[in-house]
């Protein structure tokens, strides 16, 4: 079933051993549009950090419901290494992250998350060696320039040639293996307009600068896609 990240914000969080706080953000590899990471904000908790959580400590989010289970303890989440959410991601941050939860390196191996299929592990992994070196020999970038904000781009202009056609409105998410399958485009303003899906391998590039989305379709055909009435398709029926 895919998911509504913008319904998901603000949803609480649940350590196996108390509240840690609320879904703030995800942030997304625009590469295979997979997410990465939730951004909890922990409130009084941990007020002077950032916490990020990766889908293994989630696994499928549970339907319907408000409270995400986070499979971890407080200690654990509250002693994991520290970023601020307001810098860019770096791989040296992530090696040791996974490093310090002993979870699998997503970015090594063909697949979405790596070498498994889905998010989810049934038991505790010990990590790969680190990233190998490119055919060069030089060392890969040590920041990861394809991580994007969900909430940042909600509101994005879509452009399809010269044309402004909409805007961002919502990332559609399954809820089993994180996987973005739809962006949600509201083809007329913030408020009115019809809505329409657009799958990921649409979408051209994005551009911070210009806060914009650009599109391989005309917005001819853009407006001829079906409306979309607000219920989440499953990930079956939008990729038919």
């Amino acid at each position: 079933m895919l998911r509504s990240i913008k319904q998901i914000c603000g949803d609480k969080l649940g350590a196996s051993d108390g509240d840690i706080g609320h879904v703030k953000d995800f942030y997304f590899d625009d590469r295979h549009w997979a997410v990465r990471y939730l951004v909890a904000d922990t409130g009084s908790w941990l007020s002077e950090r950032s916490v990020l959580l990766s889908p293994h400590a989630l696994g499928s989010l549970p339907p319907g419901g408000k409270i995400l289970p986070v499979n971890l303890t407080r200690k654990q989440i509250e002693d994991s290494p520290a970023t601020e959410t307001h810098k860019p991601v770096s791989r040296q941050y992530e090696e040791a992250y996974y490093q310090y939860y002993g979870w699998p390196y997503y970015w090594q191996g063909d697949g979405v998350w790596g070498m498994s299929g889905f998010p989810i592990l049934t038991e505790s992994l010990k990590p790969f060696a680190g990233e190998p070196p490119t055919e060069s020999g030089a060392k890969p970038d040590r920041v990861d320039g394809h991580l994007r904000s969900a909430q940042d781009i909600i509101g994005y202009q879509v452009q399809t040639g010269d044309e402004i056609a909409g805007h961002v409105a919502d990332f559609l998410m399954d809820d089993r293996s994180w996987v973005i399958g739809q962006l949600v485009i509201n083809t007329g303003n913030r408020f009115t307009g019809k809505k329409v899906l657009l799958p990921p391998d649409k979408i051209d590039r994005i551009s911070w600068e210009e806060s914009k989305l650009f599109i391989s379709l005309t917005k001819e055909l853009l407006l001829e896609l079906p409306a979309y009435d607000g219920e989440s398709p499953s990930l079956d029926a939008v990729t038919r």
